[in-house]
C-alpha cells in the first residue's frame, strides 16, 4: 500500500507549498509513490489516517501548539518545508518588539479579540525528522528529500556555506562590492540563488552546523563590519536563533 501523505500550514505565506504544486511532471512522479489525504492548497478531501506530515509555517499561537502536537501523535514521520518552519522565518522578527505593540498596530480596536505567543519554529515544540530549508524551498531538494524518506535513504543535504556555491559559479563576493552577505555562516543548498543576481544572502537556510567563527570575524572586521550588524541582519531569517 502506498504511504499517506497530509500537508498542513503553519503562519506563513504557504508559498513553499505552491512550490510543491508547480512541480509538475515530477510531482506526478512523486504522486505515483503516495496517497495524499490532505494537501489544502491542492484538494478538497481531508483525512486523518496519514503516516507522513509535511508542515509548512511557523508556530505562532497557542492553538497551533495544540494542533502540531496532535499532528505529531499521529505521524510516524514529520518533514517540515520552508524557512517558516525549519527557522521561524520573517514570523521571529515579531519577537523583538512587545506583544501589547504589534496587536495594537495590526488589528487596532479588535487586539483584545487576537492572541498571540513568540513565532517559533516546528522542531521547538516537536520532533521533526527531516528539514527542507528555504524561502521559498529549492524543488529538486523538496523532491530529493521526498524521494529519500519514501525509498527508506537518509537524503544527503549540503552542510557547507553558501560561498563554497558562489565560488563554483565564479560569482563576485558581495563583500567585495560593499555590500553585506551571510553567505559565509548560511547552509547551501539554494545554489547562491540571491547573490548569483546581485543580492545578499540573508540566511534563509540558516546556519551551517559547525560555521567558522573566526574566519567570519576576520571577514566582517576587513570590510569594517561587526558580528552585531550580522546578527541583527539574520533577524529577518533566523530570529528564533537569536532569541
Amino acid at each position: 500500500m502506498k504511504p499517506k501523505v497530509a500537508f498542513f500550514d503553519f503562519t506563513g505565506c504557504e508559498g513553499c507549498q505552491l512550490q510543491v504544486i508547480s512541480l509538475g511532471d515530477e510531482l506526478l512522479q512523486v504522486l505515483g509513490l503516495i496517497e495524499v489525504v490532505n494537501f489544502r492548497e491542492a484538494i478538497s478531501d481531508k483525512r486523518d489516517d496519514y503516516e507522513l506530515a509535511i508542515i509548512d509555517g511557523a508556530i505562532s499561537t497557542e492553538e497551533d501548539i495544540k494542533r502540531i502536537k496532535a499532528i505529531r501523535k499521529q505521524a510516524k514521520v514529520l518533514i517540515t518545508i520552508g524557512a517558516c518552519s525549519s527557522l521561524g522565518g520573517v514570523n521571529c522578527i515579531r519577537n523583538f518588539h512587545p506583544k501589547e505593540f504589534l496587536l495594537k498596530a495590526v488589528y487596532g480596536e479588535q487586539a483584545q479579540h487576537f492572541d498571540t505567543i513568540p513565532a517559533r519554529p516546528i522542531w521547538a515544540e516537536v520532533p521533526v525528522e527531516y528539514q527542507v530549508r528555504g524561502c521559498p524551498i529549492n524543488q529538486g531538494e523538496f523532491l530529493k528529500v521526498i524521494t529519500a524518506v519514501l525509498t527508506g535513504r537518509q537524503p544527503v543535504i549540503p552542510n557547507y556555506p553558501v560561498c563554497m556555491e558562489c565560488r563554483s559559479k565564479e560569482n563576485v563576493c558581495l563583500f567585495d562590492k560593499g555590500m553585506t552577505c551571510l553567505g559565509p555562516v548560511t547552509r547551501a543548498g539554494c545554489g547562491a540563488i540571491c547573490p548569483s543576481y546581485g543580492n545578499f544572502c540573508w540566511g534563509c537556510r540558516g546556519l551551517v552546523d559547525d560555521p567558522n567563527e573566526t574566519s567570519e570575524k576576520e571577514l566582517l572586521k576587513k570590510h569594517g563590519l561587526t558580528p552585531e550588524q550580522v546578527i541583527k541582519a539574520f533577524r529577518f531569517g533566523c530570529g528564533f536563533l537569536e532569541g
